[in-house]
């Protein structure tokens, strides 16, 4: 584990794929200084690894919440993880 950053695995449901999440998403969290990957997944939701600092994290999420401006978020699930050492905060394909 490495001190001071947590780990957070997020679900997101509703309207989030070809409306900007994912890079509206990269944004915010390199603005937060997080680290990780957003990717759209076959059944349309979004799924975010993301790790870094607690507020940093809580802030990410609440953002998960509202979304980009054309989305319309459904659902934020949210599951503690391992940290694993992520050296950026990408889109995965």
């Amino acid at each position: 584990m490495i001190i001071g950053k947590i780990h957070r695995k997020i679900w997101v449901t509703g309207r989030v794929q070809g409306v900007f999440y994912r890079a509206t998403a990269v944004d915010k969290a390199l603005e937060l200084g997080l680290l990780g990957f957003v990717q759209n997944m076959p059944d349309g939701h979004v799924y975010i690894e993301v790790e870094g600092t607690q507020a940093g994290v809580e802030s990410l999420i609440s953002w998960c919440k509202k979304g980009s401006a054309f989305s319309r978020v459904e659902t934020v699930s949210v599951e503690e993880g391992d940290v694993i050492g992520y050296l950026d905060f990408s889109i995965k394909r």
